[in-house]
């Protein structure tokens, strides 16, 4: 089988996952999907990411994983009203309204940390 007829799937790790679990319940409002003694499995939009507890959680300096959506405004004023803040970053030819980031034909896009310092992203990127 050719890697381009596969799925991929984030792992995300964290330095505390009961931690790591109130956030990503509390915050973005999911639950795990599947639990085991590696972590935990969580399912979004027929896709899913491994949440696994190391040492080495937030450590990456760049967006590890990104939620794609149909539209970022309505989901970063939720998750706003849920507590969360976001990160701003200076990318050439990136213009920005609020914490939303537009991404000329690209889309827009918005970058917050989890409560490990990893980096994750909302996009409604453009495939048009």
């Amino acid at each position: 089988m050719l890697l381009e007829e596969c799925t991929v799937s984030a792992n995300i790790p964290t330095a505390d996952l009961d931690r790591a679990r109130k956030f990503y319940a509390d915050t973005l409002g999911l639950t795990p999907a599947d639990e085991n003694p590696g972590g935990l499995v969580y399912r979004a939009g027929g896709t899913d990411f491994f949440l696994y507890e190391t040492e080495y959680a937030g450590q990456a300096g760049h967006t590890i994983a990104q939620f794609h959506v149909p539209d970022v405004r309505p989901v970063v004023d939720e998750l706003r009203t849920r507590g969360l803040t976001f990160e701003h970053y200076d990318m050439p030819g990136v213009t920005w309204d609020g914490d939303i980031a537009g991404m000329g034909g690209m889309g827009h896009a918005a970058w917050f940390k989890d409560s490990e310092d990893n980096i994750l992203c909302l996009d409604d990127r453009r495939t048009d």
